[in-house]
């Protein structure tokens, strides 16, 4: 899961690591049922702390479950970075991204689930793979990879063509995810500009495995 700086004493560390079991508990209820209604007192028995603590992190449920999705969608975003070190293409990156996040309905299917049931308020998150992609299609309006004018607007297209592929790949799971990947990627590529033989090599490239 996401880290932040280390925490500086014995204190410091407990406190964190309380913090990040009640995270991890609602991250489990988030992915399992989707139900934010579980009571506090089953959330810190999942999380096996006592009830009391989890006044002495959050004020309430949905700052909770709101920090489990936080914390989901940037351990996303981490999974996707380490994968695509040293690729610069922006196109390839994007490309990149759909067909790992498909691959990653085996390796992380919590984080999918998450992602496919909450992500639609985050597509313009600052956390995650929001800006990541907004990054890289700023890169590619710029050197003229992409023709499309705005990148905020394109980010909107592509988050949603994205979380589609999360459903279909959550909810068929019959389907060959990694052409589906390819084929929705090829299809946005040619969205941001690439011509129709560049757009279908790029999502053909050899794709760096995912770590489990």
């Amino acid at each position: 899961m996401p880290t932040s700086a280390p925490p500086k004493n014995r204190f410091e560390r407990r406190r964190a690591e309380t913090r990040q079991a009640l995270v991890r508990a609602a991250r489990q209820i988030l992915a399992e049922t989707g139900d934010t209604s579980a009571s506090i007192q089953t959330i810190a028995e999942r999380a096996d702390v006592g009830f009391g603590s989890f006044y002495n992190h959050f004020e309430s449920k949905t700052e909770l479950f709101d920090a489990a999705v936080t914390d989901a969608l940037e351990e996303f975003g981490q999974v996707i970075d380490a994968c695509v070190q040293g690729i610069d293409d922006p196109a390839e990156l994007v490309a990149a991204g759909f067909r790992l996040t498909a691959r990653m309905a085996d390796s992380h299917p919590e984080l999918l689930r998450i992602l496919r049931d909450r992500g639609l308020a985050h597509i313009h998150s600052d956390r995650g793979l929001s800006p990541r992609a907004l990054r890289d299609l700023e890169i590619g309006i710029a050197s003229g990879r992409f023709t499309c004018g705005n990148a905020t607007t394109a980010l909107s297209a592509l988050g949603g063509t994205l979380l589609s592929l999360v459903a279909l790949r959550l909810d068929r799971p019959d389907l060959d995810g990694d052409e589906a990947a390819s084929d929705l990627a090829e299809m946005v590529l040619r969205m941001l500009g690439l011509a129709a033989d560049d757009a279908h090599e790029v999502t053909r490239r050899p794709l760096p495995g995912l770590a489990r």
